[in-house]
């Protein structure tokens, strides 16, 4: 066939775009959100906007666990966000409801023996409801429904889909996880990484919530019998992002009025939905933005760690070991972050909300 000089130039350039355009969708890096999603708006709604804003992301589904709020409210919490960003495409699905041992009966008792809790998710008084009730939804309720897969299996199918590239992105309670790991023990050696904020070490901070139990935060605590399952299973890396770094950010008036400024989706709902509180650090933000681009910590170090398990005024603390003292036990090395540049977090922090939503890459 004969074509012309023209044709030839615009058939070649039309298979180089293609070629370049399947390149970039296959180098985006594929990422599971598991997040107690409470909302409108907060750190762990606006952690998963960092992710889903990001042109470097495929974010393959979010998975859903009791912990800041209960399920079904975070359910659509959820899913309004993404009606409102225009991301629908990206499935959500149900998950654990409840922790693996830990009751809220038992948990108001150690209260009682114990000292109070300052933070409880979806069991502090000041906010509970019932379980089957959605609670104030001011962005108004969903449309759209959740996958009808569950979240245990759909977080097992997808590592088994794509072996070796998929990050699980953790940011509350792990019951997903563990469940996932009690189902197949290959889930996390098919991951390519575990990345979750959870844990606190020793912060150094005047917050009343971590001065008397420094080794107590809530996303571990909450579900301790889970995270144990989790920390002690094969991956082939963890990086954590615990109370030690997320206490030294902050979420300012500044930062918000920037935002609300913006024109994206992204940027207009969490002007609208987000509010300033007297400790408001940016919890899954950071490890959400420090998994995109690690350059934003300074500071980290390998430690091994597990929880306490005892029926004691400990249960749910953090425990961690140098490589000299860890106990005899199969521990995996964690990357632990202990200091960032906080004006590179803030500025991509702030840029990514306030971006175009990219769309979807699968």
């Amino acid at each position: 066939m004969n074509l012309g000089k023209g044709l030839r130039t615009r058939l070649v350039v039309a298979l180089l775009l293609t070629v370049c355009v399947a390149a970039q969708a296959q180098a985006k890096r594929k990422v599971i959100i598991d997040q107690d999603a409470a909302g409108p708006g907060g750190t762990d709604q606006q952690s998963m906007l960092v992710l889903i804003q990001s042109p470097d992301t495929d974010v393959l589904g979010i998975t859903v666990v009791t912990g800041d709020q209960w399920l079904k409210a975070e359910l659509a919490h959820t899913l309004r966000m993404l009606e409102i960003i225009g991301r629908t495409d990206i499935p959500v699905m149900a998950g654990a409801e409840n922790p693996l041992v830990r009751r809220k009966d038992e948990t108001e008792l150690s209260e009682q023996r114990y000292g109070s809790f300052v933070w409880l998710g979806a069991w502090t008084p000041k906010f509970w409801h019932p379980a089957e009730d959605l609670g104030p939804m001011p962005e108004g309720k969903p449309t759209t429904k959740p996958a009808d897969e569950d979240a245990v299996h759909f977080l097992i199918r997808m590592v088994h889909k794509y072996p070796g590239e998929v990050t699980i992105y953790a940011s509350g309670p792990m019951t997903n996880l563990a469940l996932a790991i009690s189902i197949d023990p290959d889930f996390p050696k098919l991951a390519k990484e575990l990345v979750f904020m959870g844990a606190s070490l020793a912060p150094e901070t005047s917050d009343p919530e971590f001065v008397n139990t420094p080794r107590r935060e809530f996303n571990l605590w909450f579900d301790p019998e889970a995270a144990h399952i989790v920390l002690l299973a094969p991956w082939k890396k963890i990086i954590c992002t615990p109370v030690d770094v997320s206490v030294k950010t902050d979420f300012t008036k500044s930062m918000l009025d920037q935002l609300k400024a913006g024109e994206s989706p992204a940027a207009q709902y969490v002007g609208k939905y987000a509010r300033i509180y007297q400790h408001n650090y940016l919890w899954d933000e950071l490890a959400a933005t420090a998994w995109l681009d690690p350059s934003i910590i300074t500071k980290k170090e390998n430690r091994y760690m597990d929880m306490d398990l005892s029926r004691g005024p400990g249960y749910g603390n953090t425990l961690t070991w140098s490589d000299q003292d860890k106990p005899k036990l199969d521990a995996q090395p964690v990357e632990v972050q202990f200091d960032l540049n906080l004006d590179k977090f803030y500025k991509m922090f702030i840029d990514l909300l306030k971006a175009k939503t990219p769309p979807p890459a699968h």
